[in-house]
Order: C-alpha cells, then sequence, then structure tokens
C-alpha cells in the first residue's frame, strides 16, 4: 500500500472575510475572540457571520488509509514552499513576495496548490503579538551570554508572524498481554575481611519469578507534530498545550494569521503516535508486574478503534538574520512560552573566561599568602 493519501480535489478556499460595515478584511483578535476590522474598528463575534464551522469529531484512520475519506473532508489551499527550509505555508491570492516565516529567507510566492485534509479543530491565538513580542524580549534578557546587538535588534519591534502549526491527534483502544519476570530484592549476609578485620555486610539478591497477564488503555489525543519545518525539540519545548479548549474550526480563527500545510503524513504521524503508546504500554506492564525489579520478554498489543484529527496549534514566530546567521524564535500563543535557538557572544564569553581566571588567582594568592 502506498505510504500516501490521494486527496479529492475541492475548490480552493481563502480566508478573508469582508467587513460588514465597510468591506474591509477581519483579523482574528486573541484579547477578544472576536474578528476586528482594522479599517473601522467593527467587530464581530465568531460564529455570527455566513462562515460556519465543521464539528469537532475524530475520523477513521483506516477509511483514510484506504484513500476512502469522502470528498467534504478535503481542501485545496495555495501555499508557498520555501527553497530554504522547505516550509510551507498557505497565502491568499493577492500575495507575489514574502519572507519565510521559518527561516527570513526572502521568496517569490509560486501558485502552488496543495491538497490535504481538512482540519478538525483549531485552537485560537490567546496572545497578540505585543505579547508574544514582550515574552520573547523577557527569554532573550535572561540569556546573558547573548550577544547585545541581536537582543535589541529583536527589541526593536520587528514584526512577528502569527503562524498555526499543523498537527495530528490520535485516539485508540488498547489491550496488551505480557509475558515477563518479577524480581522482589532480598539481602544475604556475608563475612567479609575490611581493613585486617572481619566484618559483616548486606549483600542485595534478587529473586525472579515469571509473571504473565494483561493491560488495557485508552489513548486520547495522543499529539504528534506534522511539520518539518521547525526543530522538534523547538515545538516539545512550546508544550503543554492546552487541548480541552480546541474550537472546531472555522476559517475566521485565521484571519489575519497564516496556516502551514502538514508535511508529515497521516500514516507517519500515526507511527510516531505507536512508539508513544507502547512506551505508555510498557510502564504500565512493569506496573502491572510489580515488585522492586521488572523483566519484559514479550508484549502483544492489540489496537482497535483508531481514530484522528488535522488540528491547527498557535504560533508566534520570529526569524532574524543577523551577521549573516539566521536566529529563530517561537512562542506559544496560548501561554507564551519561548523557545529558541540559543545565541552566544564570543566577546562575552571571552569575558567571562578572563574574570574567572583573575578570580582564580586572586584566591590562588590569598591562600598561598595565607600559609606563610
Amino acid at each position: 500500500m502506498n505510504d500516501s493519501i490521494s486527496l479529492s480535489s475541492t475548490s480552493e478556499q481563502e480566508h478573508r472575510f469582508p467587513c460588514q460595515q465597510c468591506g474591509a478584511d477581519y483579523r482574528f483578535n486573541p484579547g477578544d475572540g472576536t474578528l476586528t476590522c482594522d479599517h473601522c474598528g467593527h467587530s464581530e463575534p465568531i460564529g455570527a457571520g455566513p462562515w460556519g464551522g465543521a464539528s469537532l469529531r475524530e475520523l477513521d484512520f483506516n477509511v483514510a488509509i484506504a484513500d476512502r475519506l469522502p470528498e467534504s473532508e478535503i481542501e485545496e489551499t495555495r501555499v508557498l514552499s520555501c527553497p530554504n527550509c522547505a516550509a510551507q505555508v498557505e497565502f491568499d491570492p493577492d500575495t507575489h513576495a514574502a519572507e519565510c516565516p521559518f527561516c527570513a529567507t526572502p521568496v517569490v510566492t509560486d501558485t502552488g496548490i496543495n491538497r490535504h485534509i481538512k482540519p478538525k479543530g483549531v485552537l485560537p491565538f490567546a496572545l497578540d503579538e505585543r505579547s508574544a513580542h514582550k515574552a520573547m524580549g523577557n527569554w532573550l534578557g535572561r540569556l546573558w551570554f547573548a550577544p547585545n546587538g541581536l537582543k535589541e535588534y529583536a527589541r526593536k519591534g520587528r514584526k512577528m508572524q502569527g503562524i498555526y502549526v499543523p498537527y495530528w491527534t490520535f485516539d485508540a483502544d488498547t489491550k496488551s498481554s505480557y509475558r515477563g519476570e518479577r524480581g522482589v530484592v532480598y539481602y544475604e549476609t556475608r563475612t567479609v575481611m575490611r581493613d585486617g578485620k572481619r566484618v559483616q555486610q548486606q549483600v542485595p539478591k534478587v529473586r525472579w519469578t515469571p509473571r504473565s497477564g494483561r493491560v488495557a488503555r485508552f489513548f486520547d489525543d495522543v499529539l504528534v507534530l506534522a511539520s518539518k519545518s521547525l526543530p522538534k525539540s523547538y515545538t516539545d519545548a512550546l508544550e503543554p498545550w492546552d487541548l480541552p479548549a480546541l474550537e472546531p474550526y472555522q476559517p475566521e480563527y485565521l484571519a489575519g494569521f497564516r496556516a502551514e500545510a502538514y508535511t508529515v503524513e497521516l500514516r507517519d504521524g500515526y507511527t510516531e503516535a505507536r512508539a508513544h503508546m507502547a512506551r505508555v504500554i510498557e510502564r504500565d506492564v512493569r506496573f502491572d508486574i510489580g515488585g522492586d525489579r521488572q523483566r519484559i520478554h514479550a508484549v502483544n498489543t492489540e489496537v482497535r478503534d483508531v481514530t484522528f484529527k488535522h488540528i491547527l496549534l498557535p504560533v508566534w514566530m520570529a526569524a532574524y538574520k543577523y551577521r549573516g546567521q539566521t536566529y529563530r524564535f517561537v512562542v506559544n500563543g496560548r501561554t507564551g512560552r519561548v523557545q529558541g535557538e540559543r545565541p552566544w557572544s564570543s566577546i562575552k564569553i571571552t569575558i567571562a573566561v578572563v574574570l574567572g581566571l583573575l578570580v582564580a588567582a586572586g584566591v590562588g594568592y590569598l591562600m598561598a599568602t595565607g600559609q606563610q
């Protein structure tokens, strides 16, 4: 079976919403969760307009893998593929040139069309750009060895990009049978020679007995990053996400923001989710075996009722080119948690090393004179 999913074509969607009063474009306002017009200030509650939203429901994984999803679950968007980092970001039809939000590479948009499974859920931005910029500035301020020039450059108000990053979530019902051994630690008293004397010491031993059994667990919303544009260590560091606050997908939430198209296919996402499930099941098996130590010889897991969702999570992003090097920073659009490439100042490091040597030399001199 082919690893890729054949997607049916639907009409191209534009995430643009005209103001009900003046006709200019609405933008989603993270501060109050409304659509707000930058031109006249008119606001509209999400869901009050004519656009509507999908229900926040799971899709059958096996149906998707068999290429049998209904056409209503597929959408088509115009995307830009960055030639430097390969990020795929949605653009509206009027955009002709832009800078990649992931690596700050100047690029010219193409007319490429990306067909993919529609998002089912979206976690709306809760922080506006100013709050995200402040969080990033505070994070940089705590990095003493960061170049002052980069700190100042980042704090000058350079625009940050609000990006909805794609994720998969997986649900599954699992039942596992296992074989292993349970180890109980006990102690034997031995007499040994120590410093010419006979002394007794306690020597730990393990008594192993065979064990077998079954464990069951239902996995809910196992989260898998569906993007290759950022190091996974960055996005992992933005967790936790408040997934219970997911809203059924409505394109209004994307007004004024960009959305990245997923580049990790559904099948590959499930492989990563299964690896996570296996680690949790192993922990459950060890707990079920009990004792002081455990040996696991075999685990056979039956996985049923696998479902999934394509969801979008909010990230504020800044990519700066400073002295020929690109620095990327990401901010959780809900909590303000920051992660990024840690910049180093060779001058500050040299000063710290010199000061350290001077302090060490001073301490050594005082100790030497004190002994005289």
